[in-house]
């Protein structure tokens, strides 16, 4: 099982590996040299910073953000864990945000968890600070929006190497 506690990170960000079409989603916390990188849904980034910008929203402005440059993901990137479901509170007596992660878990036949895939169940849990957490809500936008473009006619994305429309048929 891998299994992270971060307090404090120095870095929350998103990247990708891979070019539009082919992506490969991360998210990537970094406290000192302890780095856990983990697989996910492009989805599931674009969810967690529209929660994040939700929540916000309600907040002061965070007085302090992260440098630019400790935003971009740090390689050699080893997956942890593919992301399965993520829980996220704002905790006011410590102004911090605590974000836990777990692994997705196979099902069985029935459609219940793999107990013994269970048992094993990767774990991240972090704090992050306002201004983390806004740096990460704009490095997400900034990342789903480098992807392909949609198709005008039918909202598809288009692939670099062209697009089959079905209404352009």
């Amino acid at each position: 099982m891998k299994s992270w506690e971060f307090d404090e990170v120095d870095s929350f960000t998103t990247g990708t590996v891979g070019r539009p079409g082919q992506r490969v989603f991360f998210l990537q916390a970094r406290a000192g040299s302890q780095v856990a990188s983990l697989k996910c849904e492009k989805q599931q980034v674009s969810a967690l910073a529209d929660y994040l910008g939700k929540l916000l929203a309600d907040l002061p402005a965070p007085t302090e953000r992260p440098m630019p440059a400790s935003m971009e993901l740090r390689g050699p990137i080893e997956v942890g864990f593919v992301v399965g479901p993520m829980g996220l509170v704002f905790d006011t007596e410590l102004d911090l945000f605590v974000l836990m992660v777990e692994e997705a878990v196979p099902l069985d036949e029935d459609g219940e968890p793999d107990l013994a895939a269970l048992s094993d169940q990767g774990r991240m849990r972090m704090r992050l600070t306002r201004g983390q957490a806004l740096a990460f809500c704009e490095r997400t936008a900034e990342i789903v929006a480098a992807g392909r473009p949609n198709c005008l006619f039918c909202g598809m994305p288009i692939n670099p190497d062209g697009h089959p429309c079905p209404r352009m048929n």
